[in-house]
């Protein structure tokens, strides 16, 4: 307690020194539109704050004494069937597009902090540095393409294909999205275009969509300019596709390349997906940018490992901040944890080196709470010893 007369000063944060550092300091530096189209979500944002809030109901239950190595190895390898990527930590950028309006070198400045960390990059098909440009920018990183499913099939199959001859060693295939979610904070602004000289370079062989995604033009979709660059590109995207596409896909990828379903949300879909041929499938809302009222990721993953987990691997993403909540979603069946958000707000603050900085942050405290837990290496995360919903609820069954 403070003394009487005495007064406390607040420090203002010009050094980040945790992931959430860097949002706070993109809010100071962003206009006020483009940290509203990354910070919002979709509706009353009701999934958004449920993916940031859902981590505080799940307890880790640590353990002692437990003999530990001197040093923490968070390494963890993609088990895939005929090839294995090993990454330095369980976590992965996902694709998000549009990594320029946050800094001029964009997609490439990501994937070279990637590349140096030694984790996955996810790149986006909507992106604002193409396939190859990002491949050039970090030849070394391990780099997965992520695609929508198109109108045009063969389109979609020319991106992937595209993909794969520039190195990219996976596939993400997003199927959340054949609508994209009404996001109030982007009407309000009227954030409708990419601001020059930005577009979306995936696109550039529909000629049609220069007025309405390409920069400087004023974006118009059923009469209305609020968001309209995003409606716009909804319309190139399927509404008809369903699990015949995956297999289709499936059938036509390189057996070693792995696909990963990207948007499940119940334990069926993630049934449906192995079924149809997924390697993986990733629990993810979008960032609470789609469906809101839906569950945050994190409460999903028990369903979906119970149902999948013992099959191919699962990824997560939503909401994701703390090194805790990460050893959380690997105690939960979760095989690596992807992040979003933070990438971008680190990338407004300071390009590729602030964007590493966040990822050794990230590292870090991964490594803390794992020595913390009385655990060493990722393969000793047991879910019945770590994690629990409330010690009232649920109480791990002890391996001694």
């Amino acid at each position: 307690m403070l003394r009487e007369g005495t007064k406390h000063t607040f420090k203002t944060i010009d050094r980040p020194v945790c992931v959430n550092d860097f949002q706070l300091l993109a809010q100071k530096q962003l206009p006020k539109d483009l940290y509203d189209y990354l910070s919002s979500g979709a509706d009353d944002e009701q999934t958004l704050n449920e993916n940031r809030d859902a981590w505080k109901r799940w307890y880790l239950r640590p353990r002692v004494l437990r003999s530990l190595d001197a040093v923490i190895d968070t390494r963890v390898v993609l088990p895939w069937q005929q090839q294995r990527h090993t990454l330095s930590m369980p976590v992965f950028v996902s694709p998000a597009g549009v990594q320029a309006l946050m800094h001029p070198d964009g997609e490439c400045a990501v994937a070279r902090a990637c590349e140096k960390a030694g984790i996955l990059y996810g790149l986006s098909q909507h992106a604002t540095n193409s396939i190859e440009e990002v491949a050039a920018a970090a030849p070394q990183c391990l780099r997965y393409y992520q695609s929508y499913i198109l109108k045009d099939r063969e389109w979609t199959w020319r991106l992937i294909e595209r993909a794969l001859q520039a190195g990219y060693q996976g596939i993400f295939l997003t199927v959340d999205s054949v609508r994209f979610g009404y996001r109030p904070a982007d009407a309000r602004n009227g954030f409708n275009a990419l601001p020059a000289p930005h577009r979306l370079v995936h696109y550039d062989d529909d000629h049609t969509q220069d007025d309405n995604m390409n920069s400087g033009k004023k974006a118009i979709y059923n009469g209305q300019t609020h968001s309209a660059w995003d409606q716009n590109s909804e319309q190139l995207l399927d509404t008809q596709t369903s699990w015949k596409d995956v297999r289709w896909l499936r059938e036509r990828l390189p057996p070693h390349i792995p696909l990963i379903i990207k948007g499940i949300m119940t334990q069926e879909d993630a049934i449906f997906a192995v079924q149809a041929g997924a390697d993986a499938v990733m629990v993810s809302n979008h960032g609470g940018r789609q469906v809101d009222g839906c569950l945050a990721a994190i409460d999903v993953l028990p369903e979906v490992a119970a149902a999948v987990g013992h099959q191919v691997p699962i990824f997560l993403d939503g909401g994701v901040r703390h090194g805790s909540d990460v050893v959380k979603a690997l105690a939960l069946g979760a095989t690596a944890v992807g992040i979003g958000k933070p990438v971008f707000f680190s990338l407004a603050v300071g390009g590729r080196t602030a964007v590493e900085q966040m990822l050794q942050l990230l590292k870090n405290e991964i490594e803390s709470c794992m020595a913390l837990c009385g655990i060493d290496r990722i393969s000793a995360i047991p879910a019945s010893n770590i994690v629990t919903r409330h010690p009232s609820l649920l109480v791990g069954n002890s391996k001694l």
